[in-house]
């Protein structure tokens, strides 16, 4: 028996609805960035000036006391998911956690030395990866290791997250979690449907999911979240009605619903995946509707980008007042001006800097054993960067833009400046996805599915080549 709405399960596909809603995907569908920073990763540059960013950071960060945030990415996986867009290495060797954790340390005490160790730790985050593929000595001691060259806060505001595969969790993990002090967790789940677990490598029955849940609120974590795939192989309407059914029952706090991009010529893994075997993009579009009216009709708010939260959630409340923020974790409070990112592959937003570690893991460890950073490529932000960034940022987490501010903070005739992105805006409003005014950029409802094709008007650089895309930076718009 479906649980569909009866609005969705008696939804007709040649509907004059939904015909002009399908028209819309076509017009606008296209492959577009996640905007989890600006400018985004690919247009970072491996010919940036480091010594003008290691001279910034001698010069200004050495009596800093600002807060700042962590993050920590720890890349390797027991298992591969055919789905996966991430840098991920799978394996079983025993002293892979071991050889990392060693590096990390060396990049530990060089990082803290440079932008301050004094400066309160707001907010941390561990991704990967699977962040619980270290043994509870091993987090135990990474934890320890931090706080012995950053100040680790014991206070109720601060954010310290932890992405977890919930098949290699248990009651014990997550009562060390939480007593080392993570008091928000995310789940991978992606989908509940044993087909499509089938189909992306990916078994963890909703049966073995449920008490894990139970433990982690037993816990009392702040925060429960749930990450969630849509356009996976053999994903119908039925089946998604289904996750969401079993996702709302479990009650997260914040649900993450991620459109999947299917890129098997730059992600190996995803040639396991029989493109045959995706929804096509009228049903794919048809799978977006029913999150979005499933979620929205249990109570959860559509706070912007794939992100639904629980009205109580702090999300939901920082987006009312003006404190949401979007960076490479996705949506979170804004309780630092400066992230760093410490591991492979990570990304820091130090000042106007950009900076991202060595993705290969063999260079990231020469580097390391040569007693020198490992940054490969960034970029300085200018001014041109800074207000393109405020019109997007602005757009993806207050969904809507107020011009005379904008126009005063950045000195601009804003209709001047932007008339070509005003036409433009002009023709989205005809379609209804936004409404436009001399004083402000509102995205509608309707709008929400095209928020990134909004924020690309004002991307200057997608005028340029950006090189290879990455899953994680670049995705269809719908």
């Amino acid at each position: 028996m479906t649980h569909l709405p009866t609005e969705l399960r008696n939804l007709d596909t040649n509907s004059p609805e939904f015909r002009s809603d399908r028209a819309l995907a076509l017009k606008y569908g296209s492959q577009g960035p996640r905007y989890t920073s600006y400018p985004t990763a690919p247009h970072f540059s491996r010919d940036f000036d480091r010594d003008q960013f290691y001279n910034w950071l001698k010069t200004n960060q050495e009596q800093n006391t600002a807060p700042i945030s962590l993050y920590v990415h720890l890349p390797f996986c027991r298992n591969i998911c055919f789905y996966c867009g991430c840098n991920a290495i799978v394996t079983r060797e025993k002293t892979a956690a071991r050889n990392y954790l060693n590096r990390l340390k060396v990049e530990i005490e060089m990082q803290s030395q440079l932008v301050g160790s004094n400066r309160p730790v707001t907010q941390m985050h561990w991704g990967g990866g699977t962040p619980n593929y270290l043994d509870h000595a091993e987090i135990t001691e990474l934890m320890h290791l931090l706080g012995s060259h950053f100040r680790l806060l014991d206070k109720r505001y601060r954010e310290y997250s932890i992405e977890v595969d919930p098949r290699g969790l248990d009651n014990n993990t997550i009562a060390l979690l939480r007593g080392l002090g993570f008091n928000r967790i995310n789940l991978g789940i992606q989908d509940f449907d044993p087909l499509v677990q089938k189909a992306i490598n990916r078994t963890q029955p909703y049966h073995e999911i449920q008490p894990l849940v139970a433990s982690i609120r037993s816990h009392e974590f702040r925060s429960l979240g749930f990450d969630l795939i849509y356009g996976l192989p053999f994903q119908d309407r039925h089946s998604v009605d289904d996750t969401l059914r079993k996702v709302i029952t479990l009650r997260p706090d914040r649900i993450a619903c991620y459109n999947y991009a299917h890129l098997p010529e730059r992600f190996r893994n995803q040639r396991a995946i029989d493109a045959q075997n995706l929804p096509p993009p009228e049903e794919r579009l048809l799978l977006q509707y029913i999150i979005s009216q499933r979620l929205q009709e249990a109570g959860y708010l559509h706070i912007g980008m794939d992100h639904y939260v629980l009205p109580g959630d702090e999300l939901a409340i920082a987006q009312q007042e003006g404190r949401l923020q979007r960076n490479f974790q996705g949506y979170s409070l804004h309780l630092a001006d400066d992230l760093l990112g410490l591991g492979v592959s990570a990304i820091s937003q130090l000042g106007d800097f950009y900076v991202q570690n060595e993705r290969n893991l063999d260079t990231y460890y020469t580097l390391i054993d040569q007693g020198r950073l490992p940054a490969s490529r960034g970029c300085k932000v200018t001014d041109e960067d800074k207000l393109r960034r405020f019109i997007i940022m602005s757009l993806i987490c207050e969904l809507k833009l107020d011009i005379a501010e904008c126009a005063r903070r950045f000195d601009i005739d804003f209709g001047t400046k932007f008339d070509g992105q005003i036409h433009a805006l002009r023709a989205m409003e005809a379609d209804g996805l936004l409404q436009l005014s001399a004083d402000e950029i509102q995205i509608t409802e309707r709008g929400r599915p095209f928020l990134r094709n909004v924020c690309m008007l004002f991307d200057a650089y997608l005028d340029s080549d950006p090189g290879p895309t990455h899953s994680s930076i670049y995705s269809a718009t719908i």
